[in-house]
């Protein structure tokens, strides 16, 4: 029997953990599937980061990353390059991840090539096409052109029916960042870092921090920064380990703001590994991150989304999230309120996480083989 040719695309560090661990799953099924990996590096080193640390070699490797690079120069870039590598590779399916611009670009060179599209991570939505931007217009363009659709739960699926996506065309698989979790976070994980090594030693709660989104640079960042210097003045028990954002609009304004500061940690961005095992040892998490959204709750870590709309409302309505928006008194009131109040605290920490239970890698590539006449069963659905 031919071997099916799954190319999975993808370019930048949150894409490549959440597709590595469904490449590495697929490589289970030898007599089946034939993975390959195509990356446009529209991020190179995070993006080598996660391929090393899973022990993946892509196929193809666009590497179109340029400075200053701009949403044209991306997308224009990747859709010709990926033009290349389809007509060389002849993929049976292809599956792109999430929003990204790669993912869009991903999409529309499967359409043109009139190949099989798989979205991962499938019906995130927040409503706004600004908001995220250009993440949700990219989530449902690759929507609209997408043949399989791997909603992360039912929510997201329920957000695809709504747009008319035949309903036998979804699956909810939970996500991969879960899978992902599962073979990365360990007890015994020893940090290289020394300023990590300094805040977890400083017997200090600790609150974990990330920004980088567009739509907080400037005056959104410098309230968050204000708030969390506050936060810390009245709280002599708690410390803070941020690493900050290469964006120079980011770096300006921290340090504007929390240079110098004492108990605020500054690192430099993180590879996969060590943020993930930092997150298991934080109290707290505030950012303005998709993942860390879905990432944090599974390890039972409250989270404070520094963003006014999220794609991701399950955690928000399982009680393991809060939208804080970035003004000055929300961020101050909701983080002192998790130091402060116990039960609240407790809440937050062991509500139950909506979004997997590591076997979403599974269900994709069991829903694939039998779509294309390999099994004669389909897995069951992810249900939280």
């Amino acid at each position: 029997m031919k071997k099916l040719r799954v190319m999975t695309v993808f370019g930048t560090r949150p894409e490549a953990i959440k597709m590595c661990p469904l490449v590495l799953e697929m490589r289970k099924h030898p007599e089946y599937i034939e993975p390959i990996v195509a990356v446009t590096a529209q991020h190179r080193e995070m993006l080598d980061q996660v391929l090393h640390l899973f022990g993946i070699q892509p196929a193809y490797d666009l590497n179109i990353m340029t400075s200053r690079q701009t949403l044209y120069d991306v997308t224009v870039k990747a859709l010709l390059g990926l033009k290349d590598v389809i007509e060389k590779a002849q993929p049976d399916l292809i599956l792109v991840h999430g929003d990204t611009t790669t993912t869009f670009a991903g999409s529309l060179a499967a359409y043109y090539a009139q190949i099989k599209l798989g979205h991962v991570e499938a019906g995130l939505r927040t409503g706004n096409k600004f908001s995220p931007y250009p993440e949700e217009m990219n989530r449902k363009l690759t929507g609209s052109l997408a043949d399989f659709h791997f909603a992360p739960t039912a929510v997201s699926r329920e957000n695809l029916i709504k747009e008319n996506v035949p309903e036998n065309s979804i699956f909810v698989t939970g996500n991969t960042v879960i899978d992902a979790l599962n073979t990365t976070v360990r007890n015994d994980f020893v940090f290289d870092d020394p300023v990590i090594g300094k805040a977890l030693g400083s017997g200090k709660r600790l609150i974990l921090m990330t920004t980088h989104r567009r739509e907080n640079l400037g005056e959104p960042m410098r309230q968050v920064y204000r708030a969390l210097k506050t936060v810390l003045e009245q709280h002599p028990d708690t410390a803070a380990i941020f690493p900050v954002h290469k964006n120079p609009k980011v770096r300006e304004v921290v340090q504007e703001e929390l240079t110098g500061e004492e108990r605020v940690y500054l690192t430099e961005p993180m590879d996969y590994e060590p943020f993930a095992n930092l997150m298991a040892r934080a109290d707290i998490v505030l950012t303005d991150s998709g993942g860390i959204q879905e990432e944090a709750p599974a390890l039972g870590k409250p989270v404070l989304v520094l963003r006014n709309t999220t794609e991701r409302p399950e955690a928000v309505t399982a009680g393991t999230v809060r939208l804080t928006g970035t003004g000055f008194d929300a961020v101050k009131n909701e983080t002192s309120r998790l130091l402060e109040d116990e039960a609240y605290y407790r809440s937050m920490a062991e509500a139950v996480n909506p979004y997997g239970d590591g076997h979403a890698c599974e269900r994709i590539s069991g829903f694939i083989l039998n779509r294309f006449g390999y099994t004669g069963s389909v897995p069951e659905s992810f249900k939280a």
